[in-house]
């Protein structure tokens, strides 16, 4: 306060002057037409500046919930297109059939906390466990394909082998236009080609044809996008296509993933269990 006193009493005049200014500029601005307009005018294009960043900062923070319901949306789509069997009746000779579509899978979102690309057997972490439902063998999808199968989880985590993985994972796929169907699998060499195997040469292709999963596995649906045919040629030791498929997910740059839940696995788990009894009991 002192500072304040003695800075006043060494510039009185100075201030004095200072005050006499903001008077006239008040009496000039106040009793004039043509500067009160230009006032209003400024005031009103101040109010607009501030209230576009006030706008702007809004819409920021309501960032997190629009992304919120559109992964919610995206659960419930996938739940729609690939979560039920078809509706399509079974027709049984002198049986009235009354079944109609029941629920075959089921998806857990999360997101990605840990991802590498750069190895010949790649992982990544996922921010759902045990407590969400997720266990080894279900299969995790992303947005734009299939992204790996779980392997290990603990109750809030779950670690996924990715299908950036040389001789680790085996995916069964099949071309959607002719519906034939072999073995995806990754040679380590480009992390967006994979493999496509098992395919007879007379089975006509073209760059471009999409290649879907066959939904014989049990853990991915039937029809989820995998890529396109990038490029194929004749394996000579096999004798069938060596077709190089373009994934259509970028595994680098995963965020959002789904778990897929099969919720009739355990029953075909066990039919499949009575079959190798029965390939047992042949070879006996």
């Amino acid at each position: 306060m002192g500072f304040l006193l003695r800075l006043f009493s060494k510039n009185a005049l100075f201030v004095f002057f200072i005050f006499l200014q903001i008077i006239a500029l008040v009496l000039i601005f106040s009793k004039n037409a043509m500067q009160k307009s230009w006032v209003a005018g400024q005031t009103a294009a101040f109010n607009s500046w501030v209230s576009g960043y006030i706008d702007e900062g809004v819409s920021y923070l309501k960032l997190k919930q629009i992304n919120e319901d559109l992964v919610s949306q995206n659960k419930s789509l996938m739940l729609e297109l690939y979560g039920k069997e078809g509706a399509k009746n079974p027709v049984f000779k002198k049986v009235h059939d009354t079944l109609g579509g029941g629920q075959i899978y089921t998806f857990v979102d999360g997101e990605i906390v840990f991802n590498s690309i750069n190895r010949r057997n790649n992982y990544f972490t996922i921010n759902r466990g045990r407590r969400d439902g997720v266990f080894p063998q279900m299969g995790v999808m992303a947005p734009k394909g299939i992204a790996g199968i779980v392997i290990n989880s603990t109750d809030s985590y779950a670690l996924v082998q990715s299908v950036l993985s040389v001789n680790k994972i085996r995916i069964n796929a099949a071309l959607k236009k002719s519906g034939y169907f072999g073995t995806l699998t990754w040679n380590g060499d480009n992390s967006r080609v994979m493999h496509l195997a098992d395919i007879p040469k007379y089975v006509a292709l073209k760059v471009g044809d999409t290649v879907v999963t066959d939904g014989k596995s049990a853990i991915f649906p039937k029809g989820v996008m995998i890529g396109t045919i990038a490029g194929y040629s004749v394996d000579n030791k096999t004798g069938f296509w060596d077709i190089s498929v373009e994934l259509s997910e970028k595994m680098g740059a995963l965020n959002k993933v789904f778990v897929v839940k099969n919720l009739k696995k355990a029953e075909v788990q066990k039919i499949q269990d009575t079959l190798q009894a029965v390939i047992k009991k042949e070879n006996d």
